[in-house]
């Protein structure tokens, strides 16, 4: 049998309440294996005369469109199907079923459910929203002879039930509600979170009483009182658990070298609401991985280097099960210490304890791996380095707030970020002729107790694309000439199949004429390109104005071999120039096109 289970439940109607009926039935040719729960006559919320004839002979499937109404309006909620063999002759609500199938029937068929509700009231041309979600549990039977035991399933179903777990439906179930509203959030920032759950989490002795069977009554005072979010403010989300933002990154160019700074603030601080509502820790950070492509596919972009907090999963057994569980989210080498360390006489190592060689705590016993690598020493075990390592933990996380202070450089860079989150990272051994996408994410460790895996941000969005090449500002103090390539460009030397030209996501799909490319480094981030023929004819004029000298790109430039008359330029000596818009200097060079 199955170990799983699924379900379906109503998230979300229009109407402040629902009358819901849930009825299931067995299909069958012949009418006496027709069958489905019915309500005696004159029982049940209708209390009708008469039991309705449904045009198939049997009390099960409704046949035609009147009985699939009549089906919908019925408010019955059927009992569960196991129990078939379990309702008695006396019973006062529902008819009594054949005894010679009724064991059959609790064994289990191909059996139909129909879930129907309302009412609602709509006008002509209006819609009726509803919101479904179809959710499944894992480890269902907790026996694996309890399906298949029909005997059970068929005279002792509450035995059946004791061996059924419904604590991951329930908690999926649940989550879909959370996923449509998150508790806690007010989404349209209207002042209403939804609903709370208010708790003590600290009291004191306040005084005691007398109860009138002579008891003592102590009444204690609430002092410290914390809630959890328990229903959303009723403004769709649809949003789940998600990873941290990733942080804000900028790229500085060199000759084969690009250094990626960025700052993490937000990718630290924020928390996910979702997790919140599920009373766990939403301040979930992990850790950062570095990445570059020399395309846009997210499968193209390689690792280049990661950070991650040292933490450790602690895995404890369970006897039920005979297994390791993980309950709790990842603890810190402190943490552990602070917990175990007495134990052990002094530092406690986790990493001494896996599962091979489990930690015997009293009566529990556990193992520990680390989450995720561990490399969480900036700059020696993790090539991304801390910019300003000795900045301390801001007293605020509001720029403006730190801005009014006095020793601000203490904690702000001079554009404005917040020191301790700044970090850089140096790839080098690059290229300068061919450009790179490159990217920093920011990723999670999940919800272990949930089983919700570690959760990443995008690779591919807000990539920056950029050449290893010479930045504006080392062009405008340390003069370089411009130069063209592939010169001569050759068009029996494939360079799209070679990867040097076509990577850009808006061309792949473009036939080769039209990805072809000659490449011009080393330009002013403001000029303009024009290429003539041996005659002085204008090919093209290509203006190079709108990018910030900040930009990767600023002083490269590419020509798509087009025409300013929209053709393929044919084969030749072409002469061009690069006329620098703030100075007036031109330089001038010559290529060959061999197509």
């Amino acid at each position: 049998a199955a170990p799983g289970v699924t379900g379906t439940r109503i998230v979300r109607t229009p109407a402040e309440s629902l009358i819901v009926s849930f009825n299931w039935w067995i299909s069958n040719g012949a009418f006496t294996l027709d069958f489905g729960p019915r309500e005696k006559i004159g029982k049940g919320a209708l209390k009708e005369a008469e039991l309705y004839d449904y045009g198939t002979g049997g009390l099960g499937t409704p046949h035609g469109d009147r009985s699939k109404y009549y089906i919908m309006r019925n408010r019955e909620f059927d009992y569960d199907q196991v129990y078939t063999a379990n309702v008695r002759i006396d019973d006062t609500l529902w008819i009594y079923p054949n005894q010679f199938l009724a064991a059959d029937f609790s064994d289990g068929f191909d059996t139909r459910y129909l879930i129907s509700f309302g009412p609602f009231d709509i006008d002509p041309g209006e819609t009726l929203p509803l919101s479904f979600s179809y959710v499944a549990g894992a480890n269902f039977h907790t026996d694996p002879l309890n399906a298949d035991d029909n005997l059970r399933a068929s005279y002792e179903p509450d035995i059946y039930y004791s061996k059924l777990n419904f604590e991951d439906i329930t908690t999926n179930a649940r989550w879909s509600s959370w996923i449509y509203d998150n508790p806690g959030v007010d989404t349209d920032d209207d002042g209403y979170f939804g609903n709370y759950f208010r708790f003590a989490t600290d009291s004191v002795f306040d005084s005691t009483s007398i109860g009138q069977f002579g008891d003592t009554i102590r009444w204690y005072t609430q002092t410290e009182v914390d809630s959890i979010p328990i229903s959303g403010d009723g403004v769709p989300d649809f949003q789940g658990a998600k990873p941290p933002p990733a942080p804000v990154h900028w790229v500085t160019t060199e000759i084969g070298k690009l250094t990626i700074r960025f700052n993490g603030l937000r990718s630290e601080t924020t928390p996910d609401n979702f997790l919140k509502a599920t009373g766990e820790d939403p301040f979930d950070f992990e850790g950062y991985r570095v990445y570059y492509a020399r395309d846009e596919r997210s499968s193209s972009y390689s690792l280049i280097a990661s950070y991650d907090r040292e933490n450790y999963n602690k895995w404890i057994y369970n006897n039920d099960i005979n297994d390791y569980v993980l309950l709790d989210v990842p603890f810190t080498k402190d943490e552990l210490i602070s917990l175990y360390g007495a134990v052990v006489g002094g530092s406690f190592e986790p990493i001494d304890y896996p599962r091979t060689s489990p930690f015997f705590f009293f009566d529990s016993l556990f193992y520990f791996e680390a989450q995720d690598y561990n490399a969480s020493t900036f700059g020696i075990d993790s090539k991304i380095e801390r910019i300003y390592p000795n900045a301390p933990y801001p007293p605020s996380l509001i720029i403006d707030t730190l801005m009014n202070l006095p020793d601000d450089t203490l904690y702000l860079t001079d554009d404005g970020y917040i020191k301790y989150f700044e970090y850089q990272i140096a790839i080098e051994n690059l290229l300068p002729t061919v450009g790179y996408w490159v990217n920093v994410t920011a990723f999670d460790y999940g919800s272990p107790a949930s089983g919700l895996p570690s959760l990443e941000s995008s690779r591919t969005i807000l990539s920056t694309f950029a050449y290893a090449n010479n930045s504006a500002e080392t062009l405008q103090s340390n003069k370089q000439d411009i130069y063209v390539y592939p010169n001569p460009y050759r068009i029996d030397a494939e360079y799209r199949s070679s990867g040097y030209e076509g990577l850009d996501a808006s061309v792949v799909g473009n036939a080769n004429d039209r990805v072809r490319k000659i490449n011009f480094a080393n330009v002013p981030p403001k000029c303009t390109i024009r290429i003539f023929s041996l005659d002085g004819d204008l090919v093209r004029e290509i203006e190079h104005f709108f990018r910030d000298p900040s930009d990767p790109t600023s002083t490269h430039e590419e020509w798509d071999l087009i025409t300013r008359n929209t053709q393929l330029v044919v084969s030749g000596l072409y002469y061009w120039t690069v006329e620098n818009a703030e100075t007036g200097e031109v330089q001038v060079g010559k290529l060959v096109i061999i197509m």
